[in-house]
């Protein structure tokens, strides 16, 4: 039988079992192991002051490494760009909707000066970049418990993931899903990550099953961009995708922090396509290819933000 890691969370159970539930259906069984991370454990600070990327995820890989567990379930947009040697991304299933999403009231609804939570940097800089009269709070906690605050009136509005309300049943609550174009999701939301052993092992063959070719050209172009901007979950950097024929072509909106943790557009620019199919994307020569692309993009646009008023 094989282990799957995961955290905790409501969330992060909901999406465990959503994969255990694939596997089985495949003839492969498997059971949960929760492990707890330190963004479990220190949850009275903003994510950025304990480390960022990889607080959600790095006890898990431990345990993986270890060989205490089979396979790890994570939420993309927390897995660091760069894997530990001796593990892989074996599967990418298909995607849910990548936006954010307001919750309490829509953005235009909102009055001036209302208080609005969320625990991202990269959603703080669009907002104040959107509505710079809003009071932006830090909030933490489980979805449950950031619907909670919300109800006690501890603020008027927070910014959430659409696809970790719509994953536990709660899509009802979104006041107004935010598009793109108005504010940049984060790169891998809405995506899972499955990561196994490198090897041939029976989990990583398992998993490789549950993948979806045009989920993982969608993110490997954004990982691609995240790793060549040296960006971090305290960098608010994001990227938009289109869709066409199966093929991923990425416009991004590349933001930058800025003093006052306001953004600025950096640039716009289209990745180079794959040849063939989507599938052809999962190589570790187009990651290179993509990864040479924005660093080529970044160091042409680098001093961009320094010429914004």
């Amino acid at each position: 039988m094989l282990v799957i890691g995961s955290r905790g969370s409501q969330l992060a159970l909901w999406q465990a079992h959503w994969i255990e539930e694939r596997l089985a259906a495949l003839g492969f069984p498997s059971r949960i192991e929760i492990i707890k991370t330190t963004g479990d454990k220190v949850t009275g600070v903003p994510l950025g002051s304990i480390g960022g990327k990889g607080v959600f995820t790095k006890e898990i890989e431990d345990a993986l490494l270890a060989g205490q567990i089979d396979l790890a379930v994570h939420s993309m947009k927390d897995l660091p760009t760069e894997i530990p040697a001796g593990l892989e991304i074996a599967a990418i299933p298909e995607r849910e909707d990548p936006r954010d999403a307001m919750v309490g009231r829509t953005l235009a609804g909102l009055r001036i000066g209302a208080k609005v939570g969320t625990s991202s940097l990269r959603r703080t800089s669009q907002l104040r970049r959107l509505r710079p009269d809003l009071e932006i709070e830090s909030i933490r906690g489980n979805v449950d418990t950031r619907l909670r605050k919300l109800d006690e009136g501890q603020y008027e509005a927070i910014v959430l993931a659409a696809a970790g309300l719509t994953r536990l049943g709660w899509a009802g609550r979104i006041a107004e899903p935010l598009a793109p174009e108005v504010m940049c999701p984060a790169v891998g939301q809405g995506a899972l990550a499955v990561e196994t052993r490198s090897g041939d092992g029976p989990a990583r063959q398992a998993c490789r099953a549950l993948d979806h070719a045009a989920t993982r050209a969608a993110v490997t172009a954004e990982r691609a961009l995240l790793s060549a901007l040296a960006a971090a979950a305290r960098l608010p950097s994001a990227p938009t995708r289109r869709w066409k024929e199966r093929c991923c072509g990425s416009w991004p909106w590349c933001f930058r922090p800025m003093a006052r943790n306001r953004c600025a557009i950096v640039s716009k620019g289209q990745p180079p396509r794959p040849s063939g199919s989507a599938a052809s994307w999962e190589s570790d020569s187009s990651l290179k290819v993509h990864r040479r692309y924005w660093a080529s993009l970044v160091s042409r646009h680098g001093d961009l933000e320094r010429a914004v008023p």
